[in-house]
């Protein structure tokens, strides 16, 4: 991405620096701000302009980070989106200050403070005295969906006492999904009528699971209600030797299954692709038969148990 920004000698090679709250070791990658990033990035590729990014070795361990940037190597800063306030942009001003400073997609919030008025050029998002403009974040390069994963864990169920192996499980799973790209999305099957953050009837917890490509769980009722919405479970039994959940996939006659014992990266990455391919069609005729009531449940057997005349106690 070699190139001649606009204004420089043409006999002189020059390079940009894009800088901004996803910079600082203590400051935020957002979505939005990341996006804006790549709406610059894509201008000026299309351009042919050279330019490196700063990330948070927070964010981005093995990237460019400001720490180890010289920055008489860079003819031009700039700031995309974000408010421009406090000592770290300040900071910038100081140590790039031979560098043409231009802030892109940003807040104004107070317009004679350091931080604004360090740079050469402002193109706002808003200020006091400009009409609005869109964030840039607006017009980013679209980006391809990865699937969309509900995670449905517990950490209880100590009945199970000694065969219990579910803060092991938790941990192993959630480490192997942080390093999946797909969208997390921590669900509970509790019901709750004052937590705004739980569902507070079973219609609102499906309405979520039929808009999921996948359902990663270690409960009997994240799988059950997983298949029940046609999406694929890829399910873990968090007891050694097995319990409910082995008990429940069989009774479905669901293979997407790691017992707790036998739990390791390659086994829930081949249930993974499975789940994301042959999984789909096979979750969509569990459904329909759930639906069509093609196997006999307790229920169906209820009737005739209390028609029954019962000898004696229970046992």
């Amino acid at each position: 991405m070699r190139g001649q920004l606009p204004g420089t000698p043409p006999d002189t090679r020059r390079r940009l620096l894009l800088t901004g709250w996803f910079s600082f070791l203590h400051g935020e990658a957002t979505a939005g701000d990341v996006l804006a990033l790549d709406r610059v990035r894509d201008v000026l590729g299309r351009a042919g302009v050279a330019h490196d990014v700063a990330w948070s070795p927070g964010f981005r361990p093995g990237a460019l980070h400001l720490a180890d940037v010289r920055p008489e190597n860079y003819s031009h800063l700039v700031f995309v989106c974000g408010p421009l306030h406090g000592p770290r942009i300040e900071e910038l001003h100081r140590t790039f200050a031979h560098c043409v400073r231009i802030a892109v997609g940003t807040s104004v919030i107070a317009p004679d403070g350091p931080a604004v008025t360090g740079f050469h050029r402002v193109l706002a998002r808003d200020a006091a005295d400009i009409p609005p403009g869109r964030d840039l974040a607006a017009r980013a390069p679209a980006l391809p969906p990865p699937p969309v994963v509900g995670v449905v864990l517990t950490h209880g169920q100590h009945e199970y006492g000694r065969q219990r192996r579910h803060d092991q499980v938790a941990e192993q799973v959630t480490r192997w999904l942080l390093a999946k790209d797909c969208a997390r999305l921590e669900l509970d099957t509790r019901l709750d009528v004052r937590d705004w953050r739980l569902c507070a009837t079973p219609a609102q917890l499906e309405a979520v699971l039929t808009r999921l490509d996948l359902v990663v769980t270690d409960r009997l009722h994240g799988l059950v209600l997983a298949l029940r919405a046609g999406v694929p479970a890829l399910a873990v039994d968090p007891v050694e030797g097995g319990a409910k959940v082995t008990a429940q996939a069989r009774a479905c006659g669901w293979p997407a299954l790691v017992p707790a014992e036998a739990l390791d990266e390659a086994r829930l990455d081949r249930w993974w692709h499975w789940c994301l391919t042959s999984g789909r069609v096979a979750a969509g005729e569990r459904a329909a038969e759930f639906r069509e009531g093609v196997v006999a449940d307790g229920a169906d057997r209820l009737l005739e148990a209390l028609r029954t005349p019962v000898d004696g106690r229970a046992g």
